[in-house]
Protein backbone atom coordinates (compact mmCIF):
# COMPACT_ATOMS: atom_id res chain seq x y z
CA UNK A 1 0.00 0.00 0.00
CA UNK A 2 0.96 3.38 -0.30
CA UNK A 3 -0.41 6.59 0.18
CA UNK A 4 -0.02 9.76 -2.70
CA UNK A 5 -0.62 13.95 -1.41
CA UNK A 6 -1.53 15.45 -5.11
CA UNK A 7 0.10 19.01 -4.58
CA UNK A 8 -2.01 20.95 -7.31
CA UNK A 9 0.02 24.10 -6.87
CA UNK A 10 0.71 27.41 -8.76
CA UNK A 11 4.83 28.15 -9.16
CA UNK A 12 6.58 31.12 -10.55
CA UNK A 13 8.77 30.74 -13.53
CA UNK A 14 12.50 31.76 -12.01
CA UNK A 15 11.14 31.74 -7.92
CA UNK A 16 13.27 29.33 -7.02
CA UNK A 17 13.08 30.00 -3.17
CA UNK A 18 9.75 31.36 -3.61
CA UNK A 19 8.55 27.56 -5.13
CA UNK A 20 10.96 25.77 -3.13
CA UNK A 21 8.94 27.38 -0.19
CA UNK A 22 5.63 26.53 -1.27
CA UNK A 23 7.24 22.78 -2.04
CA UNK A 24 8.02 23.01 1.71
CA UNK A 25 5.26 24.06 3.53
CA UNK A 26 3.11 20.83 1.88
CA UNK A 27 5.81 18.41 2.31
CA UNK A 28 6.52 19.14 5.70
CA UNK A 29 2.84 18.82 6.60
CA UNK A 30 1.93 15.54 4.57
CA UNK A 31 1.49 12.02 6.73
CA UNK A 32 1.15 9.78 3.61
CA UNK A 33 4.21 8.22 1.67
CA UNK A 34 4.52 10.15 -1.32
CA UNK A 35 4.12 13.92 -2.44
CA UNK A 36 3.78 14.24 -6.09
CA UNK A 37 4.06 17.91 -7.58
CA UNK A 38 3.65 19.34 -11.21
CA UNK A 39 6.27 19.35 -13.96
CA UNK A 40 8.95 21.56 -13.01
CA UNK A 41 7.38 22.62 -10.12
CA UNK A 42 11.16 24.27 -8.77
CA UNK A 43 11.72 26.10 -11.83
CA UNK A 44 8.27 26.82 -13.25
CA UNK A 45 6.87 25.92 -16.25
CA UNK A 46 7.67 26.61 -19.06
CA UNK A 47 11.55 27.98 -18.37
CA UNK A 48 12.33 28.61 -21.73
CA UNK A 49 15.75 30.14 -22.21
CA UNK A 50 16.53 30.38 -18.94
CA UNK A 51 17.59 26.52 -19.01
CA UNK A 52 20.10 27.40 -20.84
CA UNK A 53 21.61 30.03 -18.33
CA UNK A 54 24.44 28.21 -16.21
CA UNK A 55 23.74 30.78 -13.25
CA UNK A 56 19.86 29.45 -13.32
CA UNK A 57 21.16 26.06 -13.56
CA UNK A 58 23.41 26.47 -10.54
CA UNK A 59 20.70 27.86 -8.23
CA UNK A 60 18.59 25.12 -9.30
CA UNK A 61 20.95 22.82 -8.13
CA UNK A 62 21.45 25.26 -5.25
CA UNK A 63 17.51 25.32 -4.37
CA UNK A 64 17.40 21.12 -4.55
CA UNK A 65 20.36 20.61 -2.24
CA UNK A 66 18.93 23.02 0.49
CA UNK A 67 15.35 20.93 0.02
CA UNK A 68 17.54 17.57 0.49
CA UNK A 69 19.35 19.39 3.56
CA UNK A 70 15.81 20.62 5.24
CA UNK A 71 13.78 17.60 4.65
CA UNK A 72 15.91 14.94 5.89
CA UNK A 73 13.48 14.08 8.68
CA UNK A 74 10.58 14.52 6.85
CA UNK A 75 8.18 11.07 6.79
CA UNK A 76 7.16 11.52 3.46
CA UNK A 77 9.39 11.33 0.23
CA UNK A 78 8.56 14.25 -2.44
CA UNK A 79 8.45 13.54 -6.15
CA UNK A 80 9.58 16.85 -7.58
CA UNK A 81 10.36 17.83 -10.99
CA UNK A 82 13.27 20.34 -11.57
CA UNK A 83 15.80 20.58 -14.82
CA UNK A 84 18.78 18.81 -14.06
CA UNK A 85 22.59 18.91 -15.69
CA UNK A 86 23.88 15.57 -15.90
CA UNK A 87 26.99 14.47 -17.89
CA UNK A 88 27.18 18.01 -19.37
CA UNK A 89 23.33 17.44 -20.80
CA UNK A 90 20.24 19.17 -19.52
CA UNK A 91 17.40 16.86 -18.93
CA UNK A 92 13.64 17.72 -17.35
CA UNK A 93 13.87 15.24 -14.72
CA UNK A 94 11.84 14.01 -12.06
CA UNK A 95 13.70 13.43 -8.72
CA UNK A 96 12.33 11.16 -5.64
CA UNK A 97 13.37 12.65 -2.54
CA UNK A 98 13.52 10.78 0.37
CA UNK A 99 15.54 11.14 3.98
CA UNK A 100 17.80 13.89 2.44
CA UNK A 101 18.43 12.18 -0.05
CA UNK A 102 17.89 11.76 -3.82
CA UNK A 103 16.71 7.86 -4.24
CA UNK A 104 15.59 7.90 -7.93
CA UNK A 105 15.83 10.12 -10.84
CA UNK A 106 13.37 9.80 -14.25
CA UNK A 107 14.26 11.33 -17.27
CA UNK A 108 11.50 13.11 -19.78
CA UNK A 109 11.36 10.74 -22.47
CA UNK A 110 9.40 12.56 -25.42
CA UNK A 111 10.00 16.21 -25.26
CA UNK A 112 7.55 18.01 -27.49
CA UNK A 113 8.38 21.07 -29.62
CA UNK A 114 5.07 22.17 -31.64
CA UNK A 115 1.90 24.65 -30.61
CA UNK A 116 3.30 26.92 -27.90
CA UNK A 117 6.34 23.68 -26.78
CA UNK A 118 9.57 23.99 -28.11
CA UNK A 119 11.39 21.69 -25.28
CA UNK A 120 13.45 20.18 -28.13
CA UNK A 121 15.61 23.50 -28.15
CA UNK A 122 16.24 23.44 -24.53
CA UNK A 123 16.65 19.50 -23.24
CA UNK A 124 17.84 16.96 -23.94
CA UNK A 125 15.83 14.11 -24.04
CA UNK A 126 16.02 10.55 -21.95
CA UNK A 127 16.17 6.95 -22.53
CA UNK A 128 12.60 4.85 -21.75
CA UNK A 129 12.81 5.30 -17.87
CA UNK A 130 13.04 2.74 -15.55
CA UNK A 131 10.68 2.07 -12.65
CA UNK A 132 11.41 3.53 -9.09
CA UNK A 133 10.91 1.44 -6.09
CA UNK A 134 9.63 2.99 -3.62
CA UNK A 135 8.21 1.72 -0.14
CA UNK A 136 8.21 -1.70 -1.72
CA UNK A 137 5.87 -0.88 -4.46
CA UNK A 138 7.07 -0.27 -8.00
CA UNK A 139 6.38 3.45 -9.96
CA UNK A 140 6.29 4.11 -13.36
CA UNK A 141 7.04 7.63 -13.75
CA UNK A 142 5.67 9.51 -16.76
CA UNK A 143 6.23 13.42 -16.82
CA UNK A 144 3.73 15.21 -19.19
CA UNK A 145 4.45 14.43 -23.06
CA UNK A 146 5.25 10.91 -22.09
CA UNK A 147 1.77 10.04 -21.42
CA UNK A 148 1.15 11.31 -24.91
CA UNK A 149 2.62 8.44 -26.51
CA UNK A 150 2.14 4.53 -25.73
CA UNK A 151 6.08 3.64 -25.37
CA UNK A 152 6.90 4.85 -21.97
CA UNK A 153 3.53 3.11 -20.40
CA UNK A 154 4.30 -0.26 -22.12
CA UNK A 155 8.12 -0.33 -21.05
CA UNK A 156 6.95 0.51 -17.07
CA UNK A 157 4.43 -2.02 -17.30
CA UNK A 158 7.13 -4.63 -18.70
CA UNK A 159 9.55 -3.35 -15.71
CA UNK A 160 6.89 -4.23 -13.29
CA UNK A 161 5.20 -1.10 -12.34
CA UNK A 162 2.27 -0.95 -10.43
CA UNK A 163 1.04 2.22 -11.12
CA UNK A 164 1.79 5.37 -13.53
CA UNK A 165 2.39 8.99 -12.37
CA UNK A 166 2.29 12.06 -14.08
CA UNK A 167 3.60 15.01 -12.99
CA UNK A 168 2.46 17.89 -15.41
CA UNK A 169 2.66 21.44 -16.79
CA UNK A 170 0.03 21.07 -19.66
CA UNK A 171 -1.46 24.55 -20.61
CA UNK A 172 -5.40 24.48 -20.59
CA UNK A 173 -7.36 25.19 -23.93
CA UNK A 174 -11.20 24.73 -25.10
CA UNK A 175 -11.68 21.09 -24.90
CA UNK A 176 -8.23 20.19 -23.42
CA UNK A 177 -9.47 18.01 -20.63
CA UNK A 178 -11.22 15.71 -22.89
CA UNK A 179 -7.80 15.19 -24.95
CA UNK A 180 -5.95 14.48 -21.79
CA UNK A 181 -8.53 11.71 -20.34
CA UNK A 182 -8.64 9.77 -23.90
CA UNK A 183 -4.84 9.94 -24.08
CA UNK A 184 -4.74 9.25 -20.11
CA UNK A 185 -7.45 5.95 -20.32
CA UNK A 186 -5.78 4.51 -23.42
CA UNK A 187 -2.50 4.18 -21.37
CA UNK A 188 -4.40 3.11 -18.79
CA UNK A 189 -6.63 0.16 -20.53
CA UNK A 190 -2.86 -0.70 -22.87
CA UNK A 191 -1.37 -1.39 -19.30
CA UNK A 192 -3.90 -2.17 -16.97
CA UNK A 193 -2.56 -0.17 -14.30
CA UNK A 194 -4.57 2.68 -12.69
CA UNK A 195 -2.94 6.21 -13.09
CA UNK A 196 -2.23 9.46 -10.98
CA UNK A 197 -2.43 12.86 -13.51
CA UNK A 198 -1.12 15.90 -11.10
CA UNK A 199 -1.22 19.30 -13.31
CA UNK A 200 -0.08 22.74 -12.58
CA UNK A 201 -2.21 25.62 -11.87
CA UNK A 202 -1.71 29.42 -12.53
CA UNK A 203 -0.81 32.10 -15.29
CA UNK A 204 2.66 32.24 -17.10
CA UNK A 205 2.82 34.92 -19.58
CA UNK A 206 -0.02 34.02 -22.27
CA UNK A 207 -0.17 30.51 -21.27
CA UNK A 208 -2.84 29.04 -18.62
CA UNK A 209 -2.98 25.81 -16.53
CA UNK A 210 -5.66 24.81 -15.29
CA UNK A 211 -5.17 22.27 -12.80
CA UNK A 212 -7.83 19.59 -13.13
CA UNK A 213 -5.87 17.19 -11.89
CA UNK A 214 -7.48 13.58 -11.68
CA UNK A 215 -6.87 10.19 -11.11
CA UNK A 216 -7.90 6.98 -12.92
CA UNK A 217 -8.80 3.49 -11.93
CA UNK A 218 -7.63 0.20 -13.96
CA UNK A 219 -10.70 0.08 -15.57
CA UNK A 220 -10.49 3.51 -17.14
CA UNK A 221 -12.92 5.39 -14.96
CA UNK A 222 -11.38 8.86 -13.48
CA UNK A 223 -11.98 8.22 -9.22
CA UNK A 224 -11.28 11.75 -8.45
CA UNK A 225 -10.51 15.15 -10.14
CA UNK A 226 -9.08 17.89 -8.38
CA UNK A 227 -10.28 21.80 -8.74
CA UNK A 228 -9.87 23.44 -11.95
CA UNK A 229 -8.60 26.74 -11.91
CA UNK A 230 -7.58 26.47 -8.31
CA UNK A 231 -4.98 25.11 -6.20
CA UNK A 232 -5.88 22.17 -4.32
CA UNK A 233 -4.18 19.08 -2.16
CA UNK A 234 -5.48 16.28 -2.02
CA UNK A 235 -4.15 14.67 1.25
CA UNK A 236 -4.34 10.72 0.52
CA UNK A 237 -4.93 8.44 -2.48
CA UNK A 238 -4.24 5.22 -1.52
CA UNK A 239 -3.00 2.22 -4.03
CA UNK A 240 -4.08 -1.58 -2.81
CA UNK A 241 -2.08 -4.14 -4.33
CA UNK A 242 -3.92 -7.29 -5.38
CA UNK A 243 -3.73 -9.90 -7.70
CA UNK A 244 -6.75 -9.11 -9.46
CA UNK A 245 -6.32 -5.62 -9.47
CA UNK A 246 -4.40 -2.67 -8.97
CA UNK A 247 -7.02 1.08 -8.16
CA UNK A 248 -7.00 3.89 -6.69
CA UNK A 249 -9.52 4.64 -4.12
CA UNK A 250 -10.48 8.56 -3.76
CA UNK A 251 -13.21 10.62 -2.46
CA UNK A 252 -14.50 13.88 -3.12
CA UNK A 253 -14.86 13.45 -6.95
CA UNK A 254 -14.82 17.64 -8.28
CA UNK A 255 -17.06 18.11 -11.35
CA UNK A 256 -16.22 20.55 -14.29
CA UNK A 257 -17.98 23.48 -15.09
CA UNK A 258 -19.81 24.33 -19.20
CA UNK A 259 -17.43 25.66 -21.51
CA UNK A 260 -18.34 29.62 -21.16
CA UNK A 261 -17.47 29.22 -17.57
CA UNK A 262 -13.75 27.49 -18.10
CA UNK A 263 -12.95 30.26 -20.29
CA UNK A 264 -13.86 32.53 -17.90
CA UNK A 265 -12.13 31.48 -15.47
CA UNK A 266 -8.95 30.95 -17.68
CA UNK A 267 -9.47 34.25 -18.54
CA UNK A 268 -9.49 35.32 -14.80
CA UNK A 269 -6.63 33.61 -13.86
CA UNK A 270 -4.54 34.74 -16.69
CA UNK A 271 -4.94 38.16 -15.99
CA UNK A 272 -4.48 37.88 -12.21
CA UNK A 273 -1.36 35.78 -12.24
CA UNK A 274 0.21 38.06 -15.57
CA UNK A 275 -0.64 41.24 -12.83
CA UNK A 276 0.20 39.91 -9.61
CA UNK A 277 3.25 38.19 -10.54
CA UNK A 278 4.62 40.64 -12.27
CA UNK A 279 4.72 42.75 -9.18
CA UNK A 280 2.04 45.24 -9.72
CA UNK A 281 -1.39 45.66 -7.42
CA UNK A 282 -4.02 47.42 -9.77
CA UNK A 283 -5.27 48.07 -13.30
CA UNK A 284 -6.46 50.82 -15.24
CA UNK A 285 -8.71 50.57 -18.17
CA UNK A 286 -10.83 52.93 -20.72
CA UNK A 287 -14.05 52.15 -20.07
CA UNK A 288 -15.54 53.36 -24.14
CA UNK A 289 -19.69 51.80 -23.29
CA UNK A 290 -18.74 49.02 -25.37
CA UNK A 291 -19.13 44.79 -25.45
CA UNK A 292 -15.17 44.35 -25.12
CA UNK A 293 -14.25 46.82 -22.43
CA UNK A 294 -17.26 46.23 -20.57
CA UNK A 295 -16.31 42.23 -20.45
CA UNK A 296 -12.54 43.15 -19.99
CA UNK A 297 -13.82 45.31 -16.88
CA UNK A 298 -16.32 42.19 -14.93
CA UNK A 299 -12.52 40.20 -15.52
CA UNK A 300 -10.87 42.24 -14.20
CA UNK A 301 -12.88 43.11 -11.34
CA UNK A 302 -13.46 39.36 -10.56
CA UNK A 303 -9.76 38.80 -10.60
CA UNK A 304 -8.55 41.34 -8.67
CA UNK A 305 -11.18 43.36 -6.61
CA UNK A 306 -13.05 46.79 -7.84
CA UNK A 307 -11.17 48.39 -5.44
CA UNK A 308 -7.97 47.54 -7.79
CA UNK A 309 -9.82 48.50 -11.02
CA UNK A 310 -9.46 52.04 -12.53
CA UNK A 311 -11.96 53.06 -15.40
CA UNK A 312 -11.70 55.94 -17.39
CA UNK A 313 -14.05 57.15 -20.15
CA UNK A 314 -12.11 59.31 -22.52
CA UNK A 315 -15.08 60.90 -24.76
CA UNK A 316 -14.79 62.62 -28.39
CA UNK A 317 -17.25 64.75 -30.04
CA UNK A 318 -18.36 60.92 -31.58
CA UNK A 319 -18.76 59.67 -28.37
CA UNK A 320 -22.39 59.40 -28.07
CA UNK A 321 -24.70 60.08 -24.61
CA UNK A 322 -25.66 56.70 -25.07
CA UNK A 323 -21.77 55.25 -24.66
CA UNK A 324 -21.08 57.96 -21.74
CA UNK A 325 -24.49 56.50 -19.78
CA UNK A 326 -23.18 52.60 -20.44
CA UNK A 327 -19.88 53.54 -19.35
CA UNK A 328 -21.47 54.78 -15.95
CA UNK A 329 -23.32 52.32 -15.59
CA UNK A 330 -21.12 49.67 -16.06
CA UNK A 331 -18.73 50.56 -13.69
CA UNK A 332 -21.47 51.64 -10.99
CA UNK A 333 -22.65 47.70 -11.36
CA UNK A 334 -18.73 46.40 -11.12
CA UNK A 335 -18.05 49.04 -7.94
CA UNK A 336 -15.14 49.87 -9.74
CA UNK A 337 -13.94 53.47 -9.82
CA UNK A 338 -15.18 55.86 -12.85
CA UNK A 339 -14.19 59.07 -14.17
CA UNK A 340 -14.03 61.11 -17.32
CA UNK A 341 -11.51 62.79 -18.86
CA UNK A 342 -12.73 64.73 -22.28
CA UNK A 343 -10.19 64.31 -25.46
CA UNK A 344 -11.79 67.60 -27.18
CA UNK A 345 -8.75 69.90 -26.42
CA UNK A 346 -5.78 67.29 -27.38
CA UNK A 347 -8.24 66.58 -30.88
CA UNK A 348 -7.73 70.14 -31.80
CA UNK A 349 -4.19 71.08 -31.05
CA UNK A 350 -3.67 67.88 -33.24
CA UNK A 351 -5.87 68.79 -36.17
CA UNK A 352 -4.44 72.29 -36.04
CA UNK A 353 -0.77 71.01 -36.19
CA UNK A 354 -0.67 68.22 -38.31
CA UNK A 355 -1.70 69.16 -42.00
CA UNK A 356 -4.48 67.43 -43.82
CA UNK A 357 -5.58 64.97 -40.81
CA UNK A 358 -8.46 63.35 -41.97
CA UNK A 359 -10.32 60.13 -42.80
CA UNK A 360 -8.37 57.28 -41.41
CA UNK A 361 -5.82 59.39 -39.77
CA UNK A 362 -8.01 61.67 -38.34
CA UNK A 363 -9.32 57.85 -36.72
CA UNK A 364 -6.46 57.04 -35.42
CA UNK A 365 -5.10 60.15 -34.02
CA UNK A 366 -8.38 59.64 -31.57
CA UNK A 367 -7.03 56.63 -30.75
CA UNK A 368 -3.62 57.23 -29.96
CA UNK A 369 -4.44 60.25 -27.47
CA UNK A 370 -6.55 57.78 -25.46
CA UNK A 371 -3.38 55.53 -25.59
CA UNK A 372 -1.20 58.33 -24.46
CA UNK A 373 -3.72 59.56 -21.55
CA UNK A 374 -3.77 55.69 -20.55
CA UNK A 375 -0.41 55.06 -20.35
CA UNK A 376 0.03 58.15 -18.80
CA UNK A 377 -1.88 57.90 -16.03
CA UNK A 378 -0.32 53.85 -15.63
CA UNK A 379 3.39 55.30 -15.66
CA UNK A 380 2.01 57.92 -12.91
CA UNK A 381 0.06 55.49 -10.86
CA UNK A 382 1.70 52.41 -11.41
CA UNK A 383 -1.39 50.30 -11.98
CA UNK A 384 -0.95 47.86 -15.30
CA UNK A 385 -3.11 49.21 -18.41
CA UNK A 386 -5.24 46.71 -19.87
CA UNK A 387 -6.31 46.39 -23.86
CA UNK A 388 -9.79 45.58 -24.86
CA UNK A 389 -9.66 44.23 -28.24
CA UNK A 390 -10.78 41.32 -29.20
CA UNK A 391 -9.34 38.01 -31.60
CA UNK A 392 -11.41 39.25 -34.37
CA UNK A 393 -10.29 42.96 -34.55
CA UNK A 394 -6.71 41.89 -33.73
CA UNK A 395 -7.19 39.34 -36.43
CA UNK A 396 -8.28 42.15 -39.31
CA UNK A 397 -6.33 45.04 -37.87
CA UNK A 398 -9.13 46.46 -37.08
CA UNK A 399 -7.29 48.22 -34.22
CA UNK A 400 -4.56 51.13 -33.67
CA UNK A 401 -1.32 50.70 -32.80
CA UNK A 402 0.10 53.17 -30.11
CA UNK A 403 -3.51 53.98 -29.62
CA UNK A 404 -6.36 51.37 -28.17
CA UNK A 405 -3.35 48.73 -28.59
CA UNK A 406 -1.62 50.42 -25.65
CA UNK A 407 -1.03 48.35 -22.86
CA UNK A 408 0.67 45.72 -20.58
CA UNK A 409 -1.69 42.69 -20.77
CA UNK A 410 -5.11 42.04 -23.07
CA UNK A 411 -7.60 39.70 -21.24
CA UNK A 412 -9.63 39.21 -24.30
CA UNK A 413 -6.17 38.72 -27.31
CA UNK A 414 -7.77 34.91 -28.07
CA UNK A 415 -11.29 35.33 -27.99
CA UNK A 416 -13.65 35.85 -30.81
CA UNK A 417 -16.19 38.77 -30.78
CA UNK A 418 -19.36 36.46 -31.01
CA UNK A 419 -17.54 34.38 -28.22
CA UNK A 420 -17.31 38.04 -26.29
CA UNK A 421 -20.81 38.32 -26.36
CA UNK A 422 -21.67 34.82 -24.85
CA UNK A 423 -19.10 35.41 -22.43
CA UNK A 424 -21.08 38.58 -21.25
CA UNK A 425 -24.74 37.42 -21.33
CA UNK A 426 -23.16 34.36 -19.26
CA UNK A 427 -21.57 36.61 -16.35
CA UNK A 428 -24.53 38.41 -16.76
CA UNK A 429 -26.04 35.44 -15.52
CA UNK A 430 -23.94 34.81 -12.81
CA UNK A 431 -25.31 38.40 -11.50
CA UNK A 432 -25.38 41.80 -13.61
CA UNK A 433 -22.32 43.44 -14.45
CA UNK A 434 -23.09 44.68 -17.45
CA UNK A 435 -25.69 46.84 -18.96
CA UNK A 436 -27.92 44.67 -21.22
CA UNK A 437 -28.23 47.72 -23.86
CA UNK A 438 -24.07 47.01 -24.54
CA UNK A 439 -24.90 43.44 -25.07
CA UNK A 440 -27.76 44.55 -27.81
CA UNK A 441 -26.70 47.78 -29.66
CA UNK A 442 -24.20 47.56 -32.67
CA UNK A 443 -20.71 47.73 -32.05
CA UNK A 444 -18.91 50.93 -33.24
CA UNK A 445 -15.28 52.14 -32.32
CA UNK A 446 -16.94 55.90 -32.53
CA UNK A 447 -14.25 57.50 -34.20
CA UNK A 448 -16.45 59.60 -36.95
CA UNK A 449 -20.30 60.76 -37.14
CA UNK A 450 -22.62 57.56 -37.08
CA UNK A 451 -19.96 54.89 -37.65
CA UNK A 452 -20.30 50.56 -37.01
CA UNK A 453 -17.81 47.98 -37.00
CA UNK A 454 -19.56 46.68 -39.86
CA UNK A 455 -19.45 49.67 -42.13
CA UNK A 456 -15.84 47.95 -43.36
CA UNK A 457 -16.34 44.26 -41.47
CA UNK A 458 -18.42 41.89 -42.57
CA UNK A 459 -21.31 40.34 -39.48
CA UNK A 460 -19.31 38.92 -36.87
CA UNK A 461 -20.91 35.41 -37.13
CA UNK A 462 -19.77 35.86 -40.67
CA UNK A 463 -16.37 37.58 -39.67
CA UNK A 464 -15.62 34.78 -37.24
CA UNK A 465 -16.24 31.87 -38.74
CA UNK A 466 -14.27 32.62 -41.64
CA UNK A 467 -11.19 33.56 -39.10
CA UNK A 468 -11.33 29.90 -37.38
CA UNK A 469 -11.62 28.43 -40.61
CA UNK A 470 -8.24 30.48 -41.53
CA UNK A 471 -6.49 30.74 -38.33
CA UNK A 472 -7.33 27.77 -36.63
CA UNK A 473 -8.17 24.63 -39.36
CA UNK A 474 -6.01 25.59 -42.34
CA UNK A 475 -9.31 26.06 -44.37
CA UNK A 476 -8.89 26.30 -47.94
CA UNK A 477 -11.29 28.71 -49.68
CA UNK A 478 -12.92 26.44 -51.16
CA UNK A 479 -13.59 24.72 -47.99
CA UNK A 480 -14.92 27.96 -46.23
CA UNK A 481 -17.13 28.94 -49.10
CA UNK A 482 -18.75 25.38 -48.71
CA UNK A 483 -20.16 26.29 -45.27
CA UNK A 484 -22.18 29.51 -47.05
CA UNK A 485 -19.69 31.97 -47.55
CA UNK A 486 -19.07 34.23 -50.37
CA UNK A 487 -15.59 34.13 -51.56
CA UNK A 488 -15.34 37.88 -52.22
CA UNK A 489 -15.72 38.44 -48.61
CA UNK A 490 -13.16 35.28 -47.68
CA UNK A 491 -10.80 36.62 -50.15
CA UNK A 492 -11.02 39.90 -47.93
CA UNK A 493 -10.85 38.65 -44.76
CA UNK A 494 -7.68 36.78 -45.87
CA UNK A 495 -6.52 38.88 -47.16
CA UNK A 496 -7.19 41.77 -44.14
CA UNK A 497 -5.39 38.66 -41.36
CA UNK A 498 -2.09 38.54 -43.77
CA UNK A 499 -1.28 42.13 -44.37
CA UNK A 500 -1.74 42.88 -40.40
CA UNK A 501 0.56 40.62 -39.29
CA UNK A 502 3.07 43.33 -38.19
CA UNK A 503 0.50 44.69 -35.68
CA UNK A 504 0.01 40.91 -34.51
CA UNK A 505 3.86 41.26 -33.66
CA UNK A 506 3.07 44.38 -31.38
CA UNK A 507 0.61 43.28 -29.42
CA UNK A 508 0.50 42.70 -25.70
CA UNK A 509 0.44 39.27 -24.11
CA UNK A 510 -3.40 37.59 -23.38
CA UNK A 511 -4.52 33.97 -22.11
CA UNK A 512 -4.73 31.59 -24.72
CA UNK A 513 -8.20 29.91 -25.11
CA UNK A 514 -8.19 28.40 -28.56
CA UNK A 515 -6.16 25.82 -30.38
CA UNK A 516 -3.97 28.61 -32.45
CA UNK A 517 -3.69 31.51 -31.07
CA UNK A 518 -1.78 35.13 -32.29
CA UNK A 519 1.63 34.30 -30.93
CA UNK A 520 3.78 31.41 -30.38
CA UNK A 521 1.03 29.32 -31.80
CA UNK A 522 0.83 31.02 -34.80
CA UNK A 523 4.63 32.12 -36.47
CA UNK A 524 3.84 34.23 -39.87
CA UNK A 525 6.44 36.22 -41.32
CA UNK A 526 5.82 39.84 -40.95
CA UNK A 527 7.46 40.38 -44.15
CA UNK A 528 5.00 37.89 -46.33
CA UNK A 529 3.84 38.02 -50.06
CA UNK A 530 2.51 34.47 -50.48
CA UNK A 531 -1.90 34.39 -50.49
CA UNK A 532 -3.82 32.08 -49.13
CA UNK A 533 -6.37 30.49 -51.46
Amino acid sequence: MISITLAQINPTVGDLDGNAGKILDIWKHASGDLVVFPELVLSGYPPEDLIINPNFIDSVNSCINNLLRISKNFSSGALITAPLQDNGEIYNAALLLHKGKIIATTFKHHLPDYGVFDEKRVFTAGDLPDVIDFNGVKLGIMICEDMWHNDVAEHLKSQGAKILIVPNGSPWRVGKENIRIEHAKNRVLETGLPLVYLNQIGGQDELVFDGNSFVMNADGVVTQRLKAFEEDIQQYCHFEQSEKSQDITTVNACGVGNDNWQIYEALKLGLRDYVLKNGFKKVLLGLSGGIDSALTAAIAVDALGAKNVRCIMLPSPFTSQESLDDAKECADMLGASYEILNIHDAMQALEGTIPDLNGIAHENMQSRIRGLILMALSNASGAMLLTTGNKSEMAVGYATLYGDMNGGFNPLKDVYKTKVYELAAWRNAQGLAIPERILTKAPSAELRDNQTDQDSLPEYDVLDDILKGLIENHDSFNVIAARGHDLEIIKKVAHLLRINEYKRYQAPPGPKITTRAFGRDRRYPMTNHYKFD
